[in-house]
């Protein structure tokens, strides 16, 4: 940006697009569910309910009203903040999205910390020897990481490390014989608050166990999405012609690449880490799902099974204020 003023106004015209993407995917994931296959009456009675309690029942949750109706009444409870009931079992959206929310959140900041330290950490070793077998072992990991299915990755994991070997939990996020952490909801810290404050460490260990092979598997399979993208464009900027300008004049090797071409060769990661945002969301439903983690992609998926509406669309409007959220950081990052 060249000045302050044009930093305001991209920031401004950023900000401005993101309640327009909040409303088209309300909106969108409204008018999917309505159209796709099956009935919410039928999930919650099953199909050979006497057609009067169908009747009421439906009556009762608003479902007999037009369709246009229903979606006046969604779009003006979401503008109060108000995401509805379950279905299924009467509890509040909200309720239920912030028990789920802090497991899917510890899950996915470990594992994107995870992909960025081991991705980078890769990308680097191999632009310090390009065409050697450093770069080429960094080449096939990337590829390799990137072309594995997620859920199969998950299951040949979990069958190695935890049914084979018996190191660590199959799946879950907390040891069953252990009463879980209260606080905020995430267990990492809740964990490490109890064993600071009362020297109950094993609540730490059990957490940690069971973070173990989800975190694992998920960030390693984003890994190659970071080493992939550091090794090309540290290796453009290597190339490029202040980079040789800065050699020209007596610098270091080390100072050239940490001080001129490394920030520039971030700038494009630091983008894919907010598309890796949304990815994440999807790999993370498949490896939750394969772990039993009680997250909020897992909870979309018992959701969508049963049509719970009101469930799906709190959950999919979350999750894409998060992904917008992040988006929006992560342009201002780059652009300062």
């Amino acid at each position: 940006m060249s000045s302050p003023r044009a930093l305001v106004r991209y920031l401004a015209a950023r900000l401005a697009l993101a309640p327009v993407m909040l409303w088209l995917i309300a909106s969108l994931v409204f008018l999917l569910l309505r159209v796709a296959p099956g009935d919410p009456i039928d999930a919650l009675l099953g199909t050979r309910a006497p057609a009067a309690a169908r009747a009421a029942l439906r009556a009762q949750l608003g479902l007999d009203q037009p369709l246009w109706i229903q979606y006046g009444h969604f779009l003006g409870h979401l503008l109060r903040g108000d995401l509805g009931q379950s279905l299924t079992n009467q509890e509040p959206v909200r309720a239920v999205i912030g028990q789920s929310l802090p497991a899917s959140l510890e899950l996915g900041i470990v594992a994107l910390a995870l992909a960025a330290v081991v991705g980078l950490a890769v990308g680097f070793s191999g632009v310090a020897r390009p065409e050697g077998k450093v770069d080429l072992g960094g080449r096939l990991y990337g590829i390799g990481t990137y072309a594995l299915p997620p859920f199969w990755a998950a299951m040949v994991v979990q069958l190695v490390f935890a049914v084979w070997l018996g190191w660590l939990p199959v799946g879950g996020r907390f040891p069953p014989t252990l009463l879980p952490p209260t606080g905020s909801g995430f267990y990492l810290l809740d964990s490490l608050r109890l064993g600071i404050s009362q020297g109950q460490w094993q609540s730490l260990a059990g957490t940690v166990r069971h973070l173990v092979l989800p975190a694992s598997t998920l960030g390693l399979l984003l890994s190659g999405i970071f080493a992939n993208a550091l090794r090309l464009n540290l290796r453009r900027a290597l190339d490029s012609d202040y980079v040789e300008a800065a050699r020209s004049r007596g610098l270091g090797e080390a100072r050239v690449v940490l001080r001129h071409a490394l920030p520039n060769a971030l700038l494009p990661v630091l983008t894919i880490t907010g598309i890796t945002v949304a990815s994440l969301i999807g790999g993370a439903l498949l490896i939750e799902v394969t772990y039993s983690w009680p997250g909020i992609a897992f909870r979309l998926q018992e959701a969508i099974g049963q049509r719970d509406y009101p469930l799906v669309q709190g959950i999919v409007v979350v999750i894409a204020a998060l992904v917008v959220a992040v988006t929006v950081v992560v342009d201002l990052v780059v652009a300062l």
